[in-house]
């Protein structure tokens, strides 16, 4: 386990190897699960204020789920999470002309139309975040569906928390990551 400020890291973050391989998974962890991505408060208002600039990227299906049930949902523990269409895709997924699934947030993002890039918990995947009172724990989430990316990343020789640097300083900030680096690479904990 790391420690570092008030967040707390499990081994795995820094042990094992993630480069997400979207050629194999074709993304299924935008349609796979129980809910949606998981939302933080905070991002609530970003995806109200997104969603006009992000609807011309969504699929009709999408658009349909969002309209009926809402742009978020709160389920059944009092978290919110994005809309889904039928229980499967998130409401904010495409396809694109490979079958490979892409966030519409994402894209409306690259394509300069709104400053929300997508919801954190999806940046941070395979990672997810746990708040309690006094700390925050970051632990990886295993699934056989990135099993393809877990290969990739031995492969190039990456470990989960240098894939996911910018959205490690996109949430903690850069200081915070560079201090992580250090921890790690000094094997200090």
């Amino acid at each position: 386990m790391i420690e570092h400020g008030k967040v707390i890291l499990s081994d795995d973050i820094k042990e094992k190897f993630f480069v997400c391989n979207l050629e194999k998974c074709k993304g299924a962890c935008c349609v796979e699960g129980d809910l949606g991505a998981p939302l933080e408060l905070d991002e609530l208002k970003k995806l109200e204020d997104a969603y006009e600039a992000v609807k011309p990227y969504l699929m009709e299906e999408g658009i349909a789920a969002i309209e009926k049930e809402g742009k978020y949902v709160l389920d059944e523990d009092g978290e919110y999470s994005t809309t889904t269409i039928g229980g499967a895709e998130c409401a904010y997924a495409v396809y694109d002309d490979k079958g490979i699934l892409k966030c519409g947030i994402e894209e409306a993002y690259n394509d300069g139309k709104t400053d929300f890039k997508k919801p954190i918990s999806c940046h941070l995947y395979p990672i997810r975040a746990k708040k309690y009172d006094e700390f925050e724990a970051l632990n990886y989430d295993r699934w056989h569906i990135c099993n393809p990316a877990c290969d990739f990343g031995k492969e190039l020789g990456v470990e989960i928390y240098k894939f996911l640097k910018d959205p490690l300083i996109r949430k903690y900030g850069e200081q915070w990551y560079n201090e992580l680096v250090e921890l790690i690479e000094k094997g200090e904990e």
